[in-house]
């Protein structure tokens, strides 16, 4: 009888063992990594199998763990991938330094998992670090940062070009006091961000509770102060082009408006005619809807419209008397004079169409090609009118200005001869001040 039980109880145990293996078996098959047969470890065939089970369902776990850390590596790393995109293609679209910088700070934010980032912009000629833009903060204490070089751990990073953290701000002597109490920030990193060897700012981060980076965080965090650095650049460089574009332009006009004043000065008949007349065309091509960018040539064109009368000599130029036929032969080469003085000058090309054919008229009977219609420039058809409008209106040593009725009498008769009847009708509707401007000789005396 003892035996009998013995031998029962023995069986009941072995049973109990197969099952927990099965059990185990199909935990794993149903995908829990955690199955184990829970068996303690003996002898005989059924312990080496249990044994031999949970070690293959540990390594299973492990490679799977394993696995899914991989992963989420290789997600992270392609969402770090698409943030560098967005911001290389806000840095390549927006000529505004500041949308560049929310673009960039929206990607801070997100990819660190931090709260809040901002980027104080460095001033070379205040050799201050100031508040440029910022995400994350509740309120505007932030706006008011304004730091110099080697003030407070921002201005410190800044100077020594190195990354600065802060682990606890409530434990640090953290000058901006307010963005500890009213922000409730309490890790704290400021990064130069450094282009070309120079500092261009500080990329600064937040987080309300502490942070324990890995270095792939760190290192992504370097990544992008080295984009927001380059953005800043990129914004320096664009603006320091503009800037020295709109100079050199200045300076061009400033240029040209000494020509212009220079040829009145050599007409003395002429004097101020060169500014009225660039005045008034500008004007009358704004009613025409010239575009913009036109209007800058046409200004030049009209300053420099009798450029050519430099070839012209003073004895038929300064005549105090009508010219005759051989002299007016000359006279009517001076739009030439101005083709070829001008031409050469690449920035000065487009504004050639007034200097060249401003004597062209509408009927075909103009000089120096012929031009007929809308064969004109429009620049000169423009002009053609004004200049007949500020020579009639003024005084000549062979007579006397003409009255303002006379003179928009006279012109509308030459509507579709001499002039475009389209600039015509413009012309006639402008009832805010074509007036002459009657430059009598007296009038210089007096002044």
């Amino acid at each position: 009888t003892a035996f009998l039980a013995v031998w029962v109880g023995g069986d009941r145990l072995f049973l109990r063992r197969v099952d927990a293996l099965v059990k185990a078996t199909n935990r794993l098959a149903n995908g829990d990594l955690s199955a184990r047969t829970q068996l303690h470890y003996g002898q005989g065939e059924l312990s080496y199998l249990a044994r031999a089970f949970d070690q293959m369902a540990e390594s299973l776990d492990q490679q799977v763990t394993e696995l899914k850390e991989a992963k989420d590596k290789v997600q992270q790393h392609l969402q770090q991938l698409r943030a560098l995109r967005n911001i290389d293609m806000a840095i390549t679209a927006s000529l505004d330094i500041r949308v560049t910088l929310n673009v960039i700070l929206d990607q801070v934010v997100t990819q660190l998992g931090v709260d809040a980032a901002s980027v104080l912009r460095f001033n070379s000629h205040m050799q201050l670090i100031e508040y440029t833009a910022g995400r994350g903060f509740r309120g505007n204490s932030i706006m008011h940062s304004r730091l110099h070089l080697g003030e407070g751990v921002a201005g410190l990073a800044a100077l020594e070009q190195r990354t600065i953290s802060v682990p606890n701000l409530l434990d640090s002597d953290f000058i901006r006091h307010d963005l500890v109490v009213d922000e409730d920030f309490i890790a704290y990193y400021a990064v130069p961000l450094i282009a070309k060897g120079q500092v261009k700012g500080v990329l600064e981060i937040f987080h309300r509770t502490p942070l324990d980076p890995d270095l792939d965080w760190l290192e992504f965090l370097e990544t992008l102060a080295g984009q927001t650095a380059i953005a800043i650049d990129n914004a320096g460089l664009f603006s320091n082009l503009q800037r020295s574009n709109l100079d050199l332009s200045l300076a061009y006009d400033s240029t040209l408006e000494g020509w212009s004043r220079a040829l009145d000065l050599r007409d003395k008949e002429t004097e101020g005619h060169s500014q009225r007349v660039t005045e008034m065309t500008v004007h009358l091509a704004q009613r025409m809807d010239i575009l913009e960018e036109e209007l800058a040539q046409i200004k030049r064109g009209a300053l420099l419209h009798d450029i050519g009368k430099m070839g012209i000599p003073d004895a038929i130029l300064l005549k105090p008397g009508p010219l005759d036929d051989e002299e007016w032969e000359i006279m009517r080469q001076h739009p030439d004079y101005a083709y070829k003085l001008l031409s050469p000058i690449t920035f000065l090309r487009p504004a050639l169409d007034i200097p060249y054919c401003h004597h062209e008229k509408w009927d075909g009977s103009g000089y120096p090609r012929g031009l007929k219609g809308k064969e004109i420039p429009l620049a000169a058809r423009i002009f053609a009118v004004v200049d007949v409008w500020d020579a009639l209106s003024s005084d000549r040593p062979y007579r006397d200005s003409w009255p303002a009725e006379k003179v928009l009498t006279h012109i509308q008769k030459l509507s579709g001869s001499h002039f475009d009847p389209q600039v015509i009708e413009v012309f006639l509707k402008i009832d805010d001040g074509w007036k002459p401007a009657h430059h009598h000789k007296s009038d210089e005396i007096q002044s």
